[in-house]
């Protein structure tokens, strides 16, 4: 059987691995169940480690056209599995219907943003108004002393209460993901593969449990985008979108006409339709009121001040009491943190100035802050508009 992985909370003989002053048998947990391997692996551990185990699928959209789909979280296949794993560890499993939640807290959002001239992550908003909202509300009313998810992330116990910090494994770090997250939230989340090693290790389980979903390729698309067209959902969400209007240079020169500013992003240089230049150009900004692509040489997309909202503090110190913060942030998922201060303005706003300039900076997009030492971290905003 596999070994034990175990969340690393608080610290005493007199705690279970999960961090409660009682045996596993008597602690309730919900883990929160996709059908993939990660939350799989979580289920069926604490199932054999003696908790009293309830599994919970959110099920968030029409999924009858997603059956033959690969690489989507919540598709109908993906219920199936979650469901055959409860059955065979012995725990009860529930699917809750979400829809109409998600579709108004998530996908109209994601489409609004967009067609707003933001490039948004979806994924953080799901994190923020379903799965650590709706479903944590749910988890509370089931009785339960926590809810579980197959997150790579850790939770730590701290002086002012829980913290959370990156994964252990670097490559796996979902922290970028769930800044959202509230204090009141993280005391009641566990996150049991945040100090897993690699997903080697996590798939190696899977084997030794005999779970059916240990080979299951991971999720690459966003769950309700089934082919990774964002434009072609767009479309079909605001067939308004596809307005027609002009690219043109940062100097004002028009260069060539575009189908829908839908169709672009903040740093693409593909696909523009404007060969025959000097230099490569990049797309620096998106103007839906005008409804213009505009676009520049690659020194045009380096930003070092960046504004942002919704400011979430998981720091212990009050964000507003001080002028300055040194943190690390980092502007996209799959960029390393960079050194930075934070200047908080007061009402969830503030100015994040980076030590060195960084290109593609975007606005839709999170800037997730990170102590300058170690792994914590410290929260997060949503980029907005220079103004």
């Amino acid at each position: 059987m596999p070994k034990k992985m175990q969340e690393p909370t608080e610290h005493s003989s007199k705690l279970n691995s999960l961090g409660f002053p009682k045996d596993p048998s008597d602690t309730r947990v919900v883990v929160a169940m996709s059908g993939g391997v990660d939350s799989s692996v979580v289920a069926a551990m604490l199932a054999r480690d003696g908790y009293e185990v309830v599994g919970i699928t959110l099920q968030l959209y029409d999924h009858g056209a997603m059956l033959a789909k690969k690489g989507a979280c919540c598709a109908g296949r993906d219920i199936h599995d979650a469901r055959r794993i409860s059955e065979e560890f012995g725990f009860p499993h529930y699917v809750f219907d979400y829809e109409n939640i998600f579709r108004t807290a998530v996908i109209d959002e994601f489409a609004d943003s967009y067609l707003a001239g933001s490039t948004p992550v979806p994924c953080i908003r799901c994190n923020q108004r379903v799965k650590f909202s709706e479903l944590l509300e749910a988890s509370r009313d089931l009785g339960a002393d926590c809810l579980a998810t197959g997150h790579y992330i850790q939770r730590k116990a701290g002086p002012a209460g829980a913290e959370m910090h990156c994964a252990a494994d670097p490559s796996r770090d979902q922290s970028y993901f769930l800044f959202t997250t509230t204090r009141d939230q993280l005391e009641f989340l566990r996150f049991p593969l945040g100090s897993v090693n690699s997903k080697a290790e996590t798939r190696k389980a899977a084997l030794e449990f005999g779970l059916s979903v240990a080979d299951k390729p991971d999720s690459q698309d966003i769950c309700f985008v089934p082919n990774g067209n964002y434009a072609d959902l767009i479309k079909r969400l605001r067939p308004q979108s596809c307005e027609p209007g002009n690219i043109v240079h940062i100097n004002g020169n028009v260069l060539a006409r575009h189908e829908g500013i839908i169709n672009y992003t903040v740093g693409q240089r593909r696909g523009l339709g404007i060969g025959g230049l000097d230099e490569p150009l990049y797309v620096v900004r998106l103007e839906p009121v005008s409804n213009q692509v505009v676009v520049g040489p690659k020194q045009a997309l380096q930003s070092i001040r960046i504004p942002v909202r919704e400011v979430n503090w998981l720091g212990d110190d009050d964000f507003e009491g001080r002028d300055e913060w040194s943190v690390r942030v980092r502007i996209r998922s799959t960029k390393p943190p960079a050194a930075a201060c934070i200047r908080p303005l007061g009402g969830g706003v503030a100015e994040v100035e980076l030590d060195e300039p960084e290109a593609g900076v975007s606005p839709g997009q999170a800037c997730v802050f990170y102590s300058r030492q170690g792994s914590r971290v410290l929260g997060g905003g949503w980029i907005q508009k220079p103004s």
